[in-house]
C-alpha cells in the first residue's frame, strides 16, 4: 500500500498480500461514492471468490447498494487486473456480527462481546473473548469473558496489537443492530427528502425567474 492510500485508509486491521493490493484498488472508488471499506478477501470459495465487505458512512448497507457498490469496483478490477485468474465479485455488508477495524468501531459497539486475536502475547496469550469495557485512542480495555484461574479480569489490548476482531452473536447484540440500523436508516430518509426539498425549490425558484 502507498502512503498515500495508507493515509487514506483508517483502519487499524487491514490486508497484506494480493488482498493488499485489491483493498488499494478499490478504497478510493468507495469512497467517491460514499462507501467505506470494512475488509477485502480473496479465497478459494466457489473456484476463485473476491468478497469485498463494505457500508455507508453511517454503518448501513442494503442489497441497492451492494449492487451500486459492485458497478463501481468492477471496472476498476478490470483496469488494474490485480488477480491473474477468474473470479467471482461478492459484494456484502459487514453483518450483525461484523469485524471490527477502526478504532471508531470498538467505541461503537463499548459493551458487547468480542472475539480477538492479537499479532503478539498479551498476558501469555494470543486470544481473547471478552467484553469491550473501553475503547480510547491507543487500545481497548477488554473484560474477560471466562477469566483463567489467577488471570486478571480485565486486559488491556493496544490497537496496534490487534491482528482481527470480530463482534459474537448475542442477543443484546442483535437488538441494539437494529435499533442503530433503524435509526440510521430513518436519518438517511430525512436528509434525503429534505435534500429532494432543496432541490425543488431552486427548481421553483428557477422557473419563477424565467
Amino acid at each position: 500500500m502507498t502512503a498515500a492510500a495508507s493515509e487514506a485508509d483508517d483502519r487499524i486491521i487491514r490486508e497484506s498480500g494480493i488482498d493488499a493490493r485489491i483493498a488499494m484498488i478499490v478504497q478510493p472508488v468507495l469512497k467517491a461514492i460514499g462507501f467505506r471499506l470494512v475488509r477485502v478477501q480473496l479465497t478459494g470459495q466457489n473456484g476463485l471468490t473476491l468478497q469485498i465487505m463494505a457500508e455507508r458512512e453511517d454503518g448501513t448497507m442494503t442489497v441497492e447498494d451492494c449492487e451500486e457498490v459492485s458497478r463501481a469496483v468492477s471496472p476498476a478490477l478490470d483496469v488494474e487486473d490485480p488477480i491473474e485468474k477468474a473470479y467471482h465479485l461478492e459484494v456484502s455488508s459487514p453483518g450483525i456480527d461484523r469485524p471490527l477495524v477502526r478504532k471508531s468501531d470498538f467505541a461503537a459497539w463499548t459493551g458487547h462481546l468480542v472475539k480477538m486475536e492479537t499479532s503478539i502475547l498479551i498476558g501469555d496469550r494470543k486470544r481473547f473473548k471478552g467484553k469491550i469495557a473501553e475503547a480510547d485512542a491507543d487500545g481497548i480495555l477488554l473484560e474477560r469473558d471466562r477469566a483463567a484461574y489467577g488471570e486478571e479480569p480485565t486486559v488491556r489490548v493496544p490497537y496496534d496489537a490487534i491482528a482481527e476482531a470480530r463482534l459474537v452473536l448475542t442477543d443484546d447484540l442483535i437488538r441494539e443492530a437494529l435499533s442503530k440500523d433503524n435509526r440510521a436508516r430513518k436519518e438517511a430518509k430525512k436528509r434525503r427528502g429534505e435534500a429532494e426539498d432543496a432541490a425543488a425549490g431552486e427548481e421553483n425558484e428557477t422557473e419563477q425567474e424565467s
